[in-house]
């Protein structure tokens, strides 16, 4: 299988659906994805995870890498992943639970929750626990 990104905006959002797998031969094509919305002065990410069949390091490496570009440009980055016992898709969310890392991540069910904003302070809803 291979992987696919395709980028939609939503208000302040730039979200980056991906699909297929993100392993050392495709995950440098998410990073690109990432790197080029920040350039163009996009500091609010969703990395649409749930069509995600398999991840490897080399694609949690480009999570945490990804959280770290968001953090330094003062920006937000937020996955959509379905609950770790969806019978589909729950792939990238064990992954990062199996790593303890699934903490560093604001997670949220859906596109609409991820992107949802609070009048008040500008945050969403909560995310998902881990």
């Amino acid at each position: 299988m291979t992987l696919k990104v395709m980028e939609d905006r939503r208000g302040e959002w730039v979200v980056l659906q991906v699909s297929g797998e993100m392993d050392l031969v495709t995950s440098p094509a998410v990073r690109q994805h990432i790197h080029d919305a920040v350039a163009e002065g996009r500091h609010w990410l969703v990395l649409d995870l749930s069509e995600v069949r398999f991840c490897d390091s080399s694609g949690v490496g480009v999570l945490i890498a990804a959280r770290r570009l968001m953090r330094s440009c003062s920006g937000r980055l937020r996955l959509i992943l379905p609950p770790q016992d969806a019978a589909h898709g729950s792939h990238v969310h064990r992954v990062l639970a199996a790593l303890g890392v699934r903490r560093l991540f604001d997670v949220y069910p859906d596109l609409g929750a991820a992107t949802e904003l609070d009048g008040d302070d500008e945050e969403a809803a909560d995310p998902l626990s881990a």
